[in-house]
């Protein structure tokens, strides 16, 4: 790679990384905010769930209009806007003016992340080159994580606020990055394309409601809730109805004849959704029952930022090795090994106890985060990659609000009271969720572990189902 090549991948990596370090600071800051705002947890929950519907909702608009108006100009755009709104995060006195905040910010994240992605599988040829950017691009987000777990920690020991207020300066430096370093390409040609609006309306509100009929199921109506999960049902048929129909469709159907691709999403989806579930559960035992301070919660769980070292020095061995359907389907089995080690918590677990099952969740993330990101973008036409990256970080971004919904639904119906042993019960029930979430990405993935023998005519390879180039005859 050109001097060039890598200064625009660092930007684009600076971007990853601030998404990363933004969601793991506020995940540690919760407990401080629920107590000076006096949120609810269903309510502290929607803090979280708010950022995450913007960006999963409005991600398909966002990469659709990054191949349409341009990937830099887009990408540059709504890095200005998660500036602005992650500074207004900082002000809101109330938790209706957090939740808002929240989602706008995902919601620039969403145009941001696809279009910068996008830069990279646009500006690298598919294959080693492509596949070291990406892996060295999600390395990036998941040091972006482990180091937000410990600046989350103590700029909370200082005040919440500058959890919201770090990521602006963070922004500000890699915004006047991008303008000097990312070249700025010929303007798309959009001749017959358009903008799919309506289809992005209906997928976002059920997205919405969907989510929103889980987080209430436990303190609503049977009715309300089946009628809500019905309308989001109805939408989704709408939004496909809509693209079948549409001139521009938002994501053009044909896209999902790519099995390698429908299983990346389906994988990515349940990880992320257990991923961000047992995050948020973890937070809520060493805090609230624990008694543990911020800082304290950073330093135990920053083990899992053990990806940020894998990702980059251990993956490529392994996808080079066996394959990237191989190494998801191993991580998501190893992840699903930490879940279960975390059901019997117990009130007085030592760190000791803890720490396998982090460490393998930080395996496992090593595992799964890049070779999704490969497999979900390999094979896809140039002018479809912003939308390619666009279903994938959808997926992940739908995941983990279904995650964060699901186990606060069951952490609240399981506990009954507020001593010790009732909030144990509660977090024990939740953590159930991110195991089965995890077994049945495994189980997904795990269709994808057979190889084709199919040669390409000339070039004496064959694709393996994860989405790998190999010599004919290897694999199985």
């Amino acid at each position: 790679m050109t001097g060039r090549a890598w200064g625009v991948l660092l930007v684009l990596c600076g971007a990853i990384f601030l998404e990363g370090i933004d969601v793991a600071m506020l995940n540690v800051a919760l407990p401080a905010i629920r107590e000076d705002l006096d949120l609810s947890t269903g309510t502290l929950q929607w803090v979280m769930s708010a950022y995450v519907l913007g960006y999963g909702g409005f991600m398909l608009l966002g990469g659709r209009a990054a191949d349409l108006f341009g990937r830099r100009r887009m990408f540059v755009l709504w890095l200005v806007v998660f500036l602005l709104f992650s500074g207004l995060g900082g002000l809101a006195t109330e938790g209706w003016m957090l939740i808002t905040a929240r989602f706008v910010t995902g919601v620039a994240a969403a145009f941001m992340t696809p279009a910068g992605l996008s830069i990279i599988t646009t500006g690298f040829p598919e294959g080693p080159q492509r596949n070291k950017a990406l892996l060295v691009y999600a390395g990036t987000a998941a040091g972006g994580f482990s180091i937000g777990l410990v600046v989350g920690g103590l700029l909370s020991a200082v005040d919440w606020r500058w959890v919201f207020f770090a990521p602006v300066i963070l922004s500000f430096g890699i915004l006047l990055a991008a303008l000097a370093l990312i070249p700025a390409p010929p303007r798309p040609d959009r001749t017959g394309k358009g903008v799919d609006l309506a289809g992005a309306v209906t997928v976002t509100a059920g997205i919405l409601l969907l989510v929103l009929g889980v987080e209430r199921a436990t303190h609503a109506s049977a009715g309300w809730t089946v009628g809500t999960i019905g309308a989001a049902l109805l939408l989704f048929l709408a939004f496909v109805l809509i693209e079948r129909a549409s001139s521009s469709p938002l994501v053009r159907l044909g896209i999902f004849r790519s099995g390698a691709l429908v299983r990346a999403n389906m994988s990515g989806l349940l990880f992320a959704a257990g991923f961000f579930g047992f995050q948020f559960i973890a937070v809520l035992y060493l805090q609230e029952l624990r008694g543990w301070s911020s800082l304290q919660t950073s330093f135990a769980l920053i083990v899992i930022g053990v990806d940020a070292v894998l990702s980059p020095l251990l993956t490529p061995k392994l996808v080079a090795r066996f394959g990237h359907a191989r190494v998801i389907f191993g991580g998501l089995l190893v992840a699903s090994l930490s879940y279960a080690l975390f059901l019997p918590i117990a009130a007085d677990w030592t760190y000791a106890a803890m720490f396998p099952g982090l460490l393998l969740l930080g395996v496992s993330f090593s595992l799964v985060y890049g070779p999704l990101t490969i497999t979900a973008t390999d094979g896809i036409a140039e002018e479809e990659q912003g939308v390619a990256g666009g279903l994938l970080y959808t997926s992940f971004q739908f995941g983990a609000a279904l995650g964060l919904s699901a186990v606060a639904a069951v952490n609240i119906a399981a506990t009954d009271g507020s001593s010790p042993s009732a909030l144990l019960d509660g977090y024990r029930a939740a953590l159930v969720v991110p195991l089965v979430a995890a077994l049945v990405a495994a189980a997904v993935s795990a269709f994808g572990l057979r190889t084709r023998r199919a040669t390409t005519p000339g070039s004496g390879t064959s694709a393996d189902a994860g989405g790998v180039e190999q010599p004919a005859g290897v694999g199985a």
